[in-house]
């Protein structure tokens, strides 16, 4: 059987070895799937809401050994591999209350009674991708099963192992023999088998736009149902009123939170060009002072990119003679490591302004005025998250009406919160996760006329 060894990009040694699944394999846990769909959506909701608590609890449980692993496989510091562990375990917990709460409606119409059924679509591919494995699991999991959806999940090859492990613990925790599968292997043949398969009824997939736009024409073929998250290069837009001290104390994290491999990172800062050299004084600090090292220390808040391949994408951004404003510091020796970078000043036709990095990297660019800002924050094809500094309320709200994308903070640079909707306009992805609405996501409304004359 063939294998993929898993690599620790903090000491690029070897962790383990996975098998690499092949298209038959994939079909028969297909197979799998959709046979213990009939049985799992039949399952009295009170009764599933209990199995998905079960769950969650059984991840609570482990969410030190879950956290090891992230560590392991994908280079995430510990603390922030403890924090993905416990969203595994708060969005099972807020999903399981949808069970008892996947209402209909009853429509008033004449000679009858009419009423609508949300069903579940069937089988659900996941399609997971390599920067969060934890986190980006569980928005399509936990939804899917409450709606009373079966799951295979094909996990990113360079960190399947928190995956296989949470199928595990699936069930430990009761959850039926093939309602919850991993699949690990290529996306070439695993992945574009949940695409091509007509058994799988909805795709969810995350990763690059590149590859999104090839899942999308390969669920065509089936008229598949389809949710998309994909790539980002997301403004934060910084007004010379907004509290400076506290912007650019805050803007290494949005931009080199898990060394820049984030979707949703603000790698465009957008500065108003009066508060501009005010602003890199106090971004200067702020970036040397990031701690970049061992992810199993406690105190390191960046760890390695995930790959010796990504780190030369990186570099390819920053080549001799670009123009660094700051650089931080990043270890020696193994490991995959890349300094955090600020860029400035850049053109806006730069690569490194346009482009989606997906490393510690960030561009400075000054704007004029209101109107300047949200036009340069809209000038990409991306719209996935962003952030807004300023003191004024009706400028922050002029703006984030202003600025074509799908998640925004003022003040702040949250984008992902388990209780509200998250997903992008333009390229950044088809769709919405997470939220009240998103078990929606993985339901076919019924409409059923019972005619009363």
């Amino acid at each position: 059987m063939a294998t993929h060894t898993v690599i620790n990009p903090a000491t690029e040694q070897a962790v383990t070895d996975v098998p690499v699944s092949t298209v038959e394999q994939t079909d028969a846990a297909i197979e799998r799937a959709a046979r213990a769909q009939v049985s799992w959506r039949a399952i009295a909701p009170g009764d599933r809401a209990r199995l998905l608590r079960r769950f969650a609890e059984t991840v609570d449980q482990h969410a030190d050994e879950l956290a090891a692993l992230e560590t392991a496989e994908a280079g995430h510091p510990v603390g922030a591999a403890q924090w993905e562990a416990g969203q595994v375990r708060d969005v099972l917990m807020y999903y399981s209350a949808a069970p008892e709460r996947l209402s209909g409606r009853q429509i008033p119409v004449p000679g009858g009674l009419d009423v609508t059924f949300k069903e579940p679509v069937g089988v659900v591919g996941l399609i997971v991708p390599w920067n969060f494995p934890m986190p980006i699991l569980s928005w399509g999991l936990a939804p899917a099963l409450a709606a009373g959806c079966t799951v295979v999940a094909k996990p990113a090859e360079l960190t399947p192992l928190t995956a296989l492990r949470i199928a595990e613990l699936a069930l430990a925790a009761g959850i039926p023999d093939g309602v919850f599968q991993v699949v690990p292997g290529k996306g070439s043949v695993v992945g574009q088998r949940l695409v091509d398969h007509p058994a799988v009824r909805k795709i969810a997939f995350t990763g690059s736009s590149e590859v999104g736009r090839q899942v999308m024409a390969g669920c065509a073929e089936h008229v598949k149902r389809l949710t998309l998250e994909l790539g980002g290069k997301s403004a934060n837009i910084v007004f010379a009123d907004a509290d400076l001290d506290r912007a650019a104390a805050t803007a290494p994290s949005a931009v080199f939170d898990n060394a820049g491999q984030d979707c949703c990172a603000r790698s465009r800062i957008l500065v108003e060009a009066t508060a501009l050299d005010k602003f890199m004084a106090l971004l200067e600090p702020a970036v040397q002072a990031i701690l970049v090292g061992d992810p199993s220390r406690a105190d390191t808040e960046m760890g390695p990119l995930i790959s010796a391949a990504q780190r030369e994408h990186v570099a390819s951004y920053v080549p001799d003679g670009a123009p660094v404003a700051i650089r931080g510091s990043a270890p020696g020796g193994p490991g995959f490591w890349y300094p955090p970078t600020v860029l400035a000043p850049v053109p806006t036709d730069s690569p490194a302004y346009t482009e989606e990095i997906f490393g510690p990297v960030v561009t400075v660019t000054p704007f004029s005025d209101e109107a300047d800002a949200i036009a340069m924050a809209n000038d990409t094809p991306y719209g996935l998250s962003g952030s807004i500094w300023t003191s004024n309320v009706g400028r922050a709200i002029r703006v984030a009406r202003g600025v074509e994308t799908g998640n925004l903070s003022v003040n702040s640079h949250s984008s992902v919160r388990y209780w509200t909707p998250f997903g992008g306009f333009k390229q950044s992805g088809l769709g919405r996760e997470l939220g009240p609405d998103a078990v929606d996501a993985f339901t076919d409304v019924k409409n059923v006329f019972i005619a009363t004359d």
